[in-house]
């Protein structure tokens, strides 16, 4: 088999190697979105109704507020990892991105279901399916498909999942665009089956702390502006993480205010999370590929929102990304 198989078709050998299976782990990349919680729940529920063992499993943490409802369906990998089980790996085909338990996972055969760019399959078991289409903007549509190709309709439950991770990927649909039709169908396909678009956009966007609001003032506040109002960077300090902690977060709201500004091309957001450690998101319109510069420093994601980890202090890693961006704004 072909070390990557790009398509829009369900691989045969998916299927097979499915339906040849009897326990599954299904795995995703570590700081989980809802786009790959979706994904591992409908495809462990559509594998339960197929008659297997499926369990879910993430390396965390589970850092989203929408997510915690679910986090608690998650087991340890190390009571089910063995011989006679199979995984697959949903939303990530690079080893790095799958935390901590990756030891386990590299014992047994992985395949791997991913609709990312510039992945790097070299450490995984590629004598299994690879699954893979980077012009799906979500992993679960490709989950989708590959329900619908092991022979079942999507249920309520999965279908609440499905359209979950889709909203996630898609910005609630606000990325898409006219070559996007497809898309929409299956999310018709999801509301039919009992997914409600309302209940979803308040689980993502609603529920929010005063803290949340309060801590995006103090970042739009020290907002920075580089290359001619192109790049903007700001930062959350250690002592905001500490006093806000993950529920004072509302990453979407604020990319989209300070996106919405005239000129800017690309938004970098660096967190302290710890005395020698930031996480950094970055975020572009259109043409900036930002997956290229989180790549360079082992992180992943889209070609506009993507995501690393860095060691250091804000402003020491606010120097090195900048450095980042020189080559595509001079």
């Amino acid at each position: 088999m072909d070390s990557c198989n790009i398509s829009s078709a369900v691989p045969d050998e998916l299927v097979s190697f499915i339906k040849t299976g009897s326990r599954f782990i299904i795995a995703g990349h570590k700081e989980p979105d809802g786009d790959c919680v979706g994904s591992q729940l409908a495809l462990r529920s559509a594998l339960l109704r197929l008659g297997k063992e499926a369990f879910v499993c993430s390396a965390g943490p589970f850092k989203r507020i929408e997510l915690k409802n679910y986090s608690n369906q998650f087991i340890d990998i190390s009571r089910i990892a063995d011989d006679k089980t199979k995984a697959i790996i949903v939303d990530c085909s690079s080893k790095e991105r799958t935390g901590d338990i990756l030891e386990y996972l590299e014992k047994i055969p992985c395949a791997i279901i991913d609709h990312h760019a510039a992945s790097d399959h070299s450490q995984l078991n590629l004598q299994e399916p690879v699954y893979i289409d980077i012009n799906c903007p979500s992993c679960t549509l490709l989950i989708f498909k590959l329900i619908k190709a092991l022979g079942l309709e999507i249920t309520k439950d999965e279908a609440d999942f499905l359209l979950f991770g889709l909203c996630t990927d898609t910005g609630f649909f606000r990325h898409l665009t006219e070559k996007n039709a497809d898309v929409f169908e299956a999310a018709a396909a999801m509301i039919s089956k009992g997914a409600s678009p309302k209940n979803i956009f308040y689980a993502i966007n609603g529920g929010k702390s005063l803290n949340s609001r309060i801590q995006i003032g103090n970042i739009l506040a020290r907002t920075e502006s580089f290359f001619d109002g192109k790049l903007l960077i700001s930062c959350e300090t250690l002592e905001e993480h500490n006093k806000f902690g993950l529920e004072g977060r509302d990453s979407d709201a604020l990319n989209q205010m300070l996106l919405s500004i005239e000129n800017v091309e690309a938004l970098v957001i660096i967190r302290q999370e710890s005395t020698d450690n930031c996480t950094v998101s970055l975020r572009s319109i259109d043409k900036i590929n930002v997956a290229e510069i989180a790549a360079s420093f082992k992180g992943g994601g889209h070609k506009n929102a993507s995501g690393l980890t860095m060691k250091g202090t804000l402003e020491t890693v606010k120097e090195t990304i900048i450095n980042s961006f020189k080559n595509i704004f001079n």
